[in-house]
C-alpha cells in the first residue's frame, strides 16, 4: 500500500519491483490516477483508491509493506497516527517506510520572519530528530533507520525546475537558504496487537 500524491510512488514500485500496489490518495481521484496508471500499462499492478489517511478502507494485517512518500507530514504529526491507523494495516514482521521533506533542525521560536510569506498554519515540517522522537514512543514497531537521504540536492533541483506553481513559489524559500532536508524512516513491525 502507498500513501502518496498522484500515484508516482506506486508507479515506481510496480515498474521497478513488479509488486501489486494499492495506491491511496486523497487529493487525486481514483479515476484520474487510474488513467495515469493505464497510460503506463500498469493497470494490472496498481489499484487506485480515493481515501484519506484517517479512513483507509483496508483490513488489518493485509499488507507486507506500507510506503508513504511526501504526504506523512500532513496527517502523521499526531503521536497516535502510526500506531492507530497505519501500523494495524501491516502484517506482523512487515515494514513501514516514510519519506518526508523536513527541516534540518527545529525552529526554536517559530518560523523565521523571512520565511513567513511561504509558511502557512499547520505546515508540520519538523527535523529528523523530532520525527524519530515521535516514532520511538511506540512499542508496536522498532525503527530500523531514520536519516537524511543522500540525493536531496538532486531532488530539489528536479522539483524547482518543473512547471508547477508550488515549485516556482519554493524557489523563493530556497533563496532564503532555509535548511530543509528529506528524511527517510523505516520500521519493522513487531506487533499489531494494539491497545485502544
Amino acid at each position: 500500500m502507498t500513501l502518496t500524491e498522484r500515484g508516482l510512488t506506486s508507479i515506481f514500485l510496480a515498474k521497478e519491483y513488479g509488486v501489486t500496489v494499492f495506491a491511496a490518495d486523497l487529493w487525486i481521484s481514483a479515476t484520474d490516477n487510474y488513467e495515469r496508471i493505464k497510460s503506463m500499462g500498469l493497470e494490472d499492478k496498481i489499484i487506485p483508491i480515493h481515501a484519506g489517511a484517517y479512513d483507509l478502507p483496508f483490513a488489518h494485517e493485509c499488507f507486507d509493506v506500507a510506503v508513504c512518500a511526501d504526504a506523512y507530514h500532513y496527517f502523521g504529526v499526531e503521536g497516535s497516527y502510526l500506531k492507530n491507523y497505519l501500523a494495524p494495516l501491516v502484517k506482523k514482521g512487515g515494514q513501514i517506510a516514510v519519506a518526508v521533506l523536513e527541516l534540518k533542525k527545529e525552529f526554536t521560536h517559530g518560523a523565521p520572519a523571512e520565511l513567513l510569506p511561504y509558511w502557512f498554519e499547520d505546515m508540520n515540517y519538523h527535523s529528523c530528530d523530532w520525527w524519530y522522537n515521535l516514532w520511538k514512543t511506540s512499542d508496536s514497531f522498532s525503527i530500523k533507520e531514520c536519516k537524511e537521504l543522500k540525493w536531496l540536492e538532486e531532488a530539489w533541483k528536479d522539483w524547482l525546475s518543473c512547471d508547477n506553481d508550488y515549485a516556482r513559489r519554493d524557489i523563493g524559500v530556497m533563496e532564503l537558504r532555509v535548511e530543509i532536508t528529506l528524511i527517510w524512516f523505516q520500521s519493522q513491525l513487531l506487533s499489531c496487537e494494539l491497545d485502544f
